[in-house]
């Protein structure tokens, strides 16, 4: 591959990948001392071009992890702060993954329609 200072991909992209890790380390060691954060996955980081503000993809957002979640922020942007070079700490939000919902969805149609089959 050759090094002309060219990405193989956006700089976004790297900035979401490098966010996923900081704030899913935090997150884990948070989980430590917080049991409402306790085995959560961050599944994903969508950050503004401008990278004014991260969306946070979550496996799973209870009302109670999310309000966790909200306490911590400031730790979290803070920390993000600290390990990372970038120029401006994203405003972070969380939300759940909407693939991981949608796959639920799609677990219990096919569980729904083993049971019908299984009546048969």
């Amino acid at each position: 591959m050759a090094h002309d200072g060219h990405h193989p991909y956006p700089r976004t992209a790297r900035i979401n990948q490098i966010l996923r890790e900081v704030i899913s380390d935090v997150i884990i060691r948070l989980g430590d001392r917080d049991e409402r954060l306790g085995l959560v996955t961050v599944t994903d980081v969508d950050t503004s071009p401008d990278i004014r503000n991260a969306v946070v993809f979550l496996d799973s957002l209870t009302d109670e992890r999310r309000a966790a979640l909200e306490e911590h922020r400031t730790y979290i942007q803070a920390q993000v702060n600290v390990q990372t070079r970038l120029k401006r700490t994203p405003k972070l939000s969380f939300l759940a993954d909407p693939a991981i919902a949608a796959g639920e969805g799609v677990e219990g149609a096919i569980r729904r329609l083993r049971a019908e089959d299984d009546d048969y």
